[in-house]
């Protein structure tokens, strides 16, 4: 934060540590209540009710939202071209104090949007010291606070992950660095994360490769530097289930920025990676939309991929400007992309130990700290549109009927036969020779109809 250039502050300067301790960072906003779609009160839920069952499950356990610690705690509207306009210092120049009172600070906003979840980067709990020892100790202070907090709330750890990207030692990468040395240090890191995520009882833990590709092939062994992401993952886990994690792996596919090309491009990619070497037991995919944006992929077709290859995971729920070739991480309030996510997610059984990362952040001319609550209850009642259209979807019926009538043919005689083994390529030759022209069993694939369905549900409701 670049305190001396913002002319912004939070509503309340608290110098005190024992005050700020016990303080309401929020006081002038309420505990936000679910009040109904005519609703006028901006400080208030016009669609998400926690309660309210939804396909067998409350709105609260099928969404499963998340406050991520990076955004929500610390980004401060800083971006290429300028400097903060939103004060995050929460009342501390002192920053082994500001990461405590993140601590306070976020567990309120938790309690007053009623998220039982939240994510971490290890150095967004707590920043970096003069030494790796140092830094590891006041990390493990902070998870202290955490737990604490945890179990007095009933707050959970989603997951957590270890941020190797912005330090100038990862500028060639973290895993995948021309040097070993980093190489060792970002494993250290990594697990002091671990540590940090099974201690606060996090279900998950991610990759994301920030730095975990190439600017130019001409100064890079790609083969070494897959081979070593590979081994980092593979040590990760190893360790991770010594100590007692039962939890999933994840990896965040995203195919560009920082790097040029990076090696987690989009699912498709990654789940190879897995694949190759031997990683596909323990890893799922955490897919986040503006990735698949910056992947020049719909956000559905990520999840797809990664639910029809039995990856799917988690979420990091955003969504990018297709206008703009970098990652905007907004508050996502498209709720045609939301439902079609949703409908994904149903039809992959529901989320298991992932959830609804609003990895997002509000826009940079929207500084006051009120604008956090505003984000999250437009995310969060985007996502449950999104649910309630989703479920719609399915039990309707006409459009999964319409994809079971258009695949017909593959339940009996020639499809059958290819699906089970039992044709040859003599017999379809035989086939094809004795059926003539195919094109009169053709049949359209109605997508305007099936689009101008999806428009009925969702604004029938």
């Amino acid at each position: 934060m670049r305190k001396a250039e913002s002319a912004f502050h939070i509503p309340h300067l608290i110098i005190n540590q024992e005050e700020l301790l016990m303080s309401e960072f929020f006081n002038n906003i309420p505990k936000i209540a679910y009040e109904g779609k005519d609703s006028k009160n901006p400080l208030a839920f016009k669609f998400y009710n926690p309660d309210e069952v939804i396909a067998g499950k409350t709105m609260r356990e099928q969404l499963k939202f998340a406050l991520s610690w990076w955004h929500t705690m610390g980004g401060d509207g800083t971006d290429m071209f300028g400097c903060g306009t939103t004060n995050k210092t929460w009342g501390c120049d002192d920053v082994t104090a500001r990461a405590k009172a993140k601590v306070e600070a976020a567990f309120e906003i938790m309690d007053k949007l009623s998220i039982d979840y939240y994510c971490f980067h290890d150095r967004d709990l707590s920043p970096e010291y003069g030494s790796l020892g140092e830094t590891n100790e006041k990390l493990r202070a902070i998870v202290d606070l955490c737990k604490e907090k945890q179990d007095a709330t009933g707050k959970k750890l989603l997951w957590g992950t270890a941020k190797c990207f912005d330090h100038p030692r990862y500028m060639h990468g973290a895993g995948t660095s021309p040097s070993a040395d980093v190489f060792a240090y970002a494993a250290a890191q990594i697990k002091s994360a671990i540590d940090a995520t099974v201690k606060l009882g996090g279900q998950g833990y991610v990759f994301w490769g920030g730095r975990e590709g190439y600017e130019t092939l001409l100064n890079t062994n790609m083969g070494l530097e897959l081979d070593n992401m590979a081994r980092l993952m593979h040590l990760a886990v190893d360790y991770a289930r010594s100590i007692g994690f039962t939890g999933d792996f994840y990896v965040e596919p995203k195919p560009k920025e920082p790097t040029k090309h990076q090696y987690d491009f989009d699912s498709a990619t990654v789940i190879g990676f897995l694949q190759k070497y031997g990683l596909d037991k323990d890893f799922k995919l955490n897919i986040e939309a503006n990735h698949a944006t910056l992947a020049q992929h719909t956000f559905q077709h990520e999840l797809r991929v990664a639910r029809t290859n039995g990856m799917f995971g988690s979420i990091d729920a955003n969504q990018g400007d297709p206008l703009l070739g970098w990652d905007t991480d907004q508050f996502p309030t498209n709720v045609y992309d939301a439902a079609l996510c949703m409908y994904e997610v149903l039809k992959a059984g529901g989320f298991t130990n992932g959830g609804l990362n609003f990895d997002a952040k509000a826009r940079r001319g929207s500084f006051e700290l009120e604008d956090i609550f505003h984000s999250y209850i437009a995310g969060m009642d985007t996502f449950a549109l999104g649910l309630r259209i989703a479920d719609k979807l399915i039990t309707d019926g006409r459009i999964d009927k319409f994809v079971e009538d258009r695949y017909a043919s593959w339940n009996t005689g020639i499809g059958a036969d290819i699906i089970s083994g039992k044709a040859t390529m003599a017999d379809l030759e035989k086939y094809a020779l004795e059926k003539g022209e195919v094109t009169a069993s053709l049949t359209s694939g109605r997508q305007e109809m099936l689009e101008a369905i999806m428009n009925e549900i969702m604004f029938s409701l």
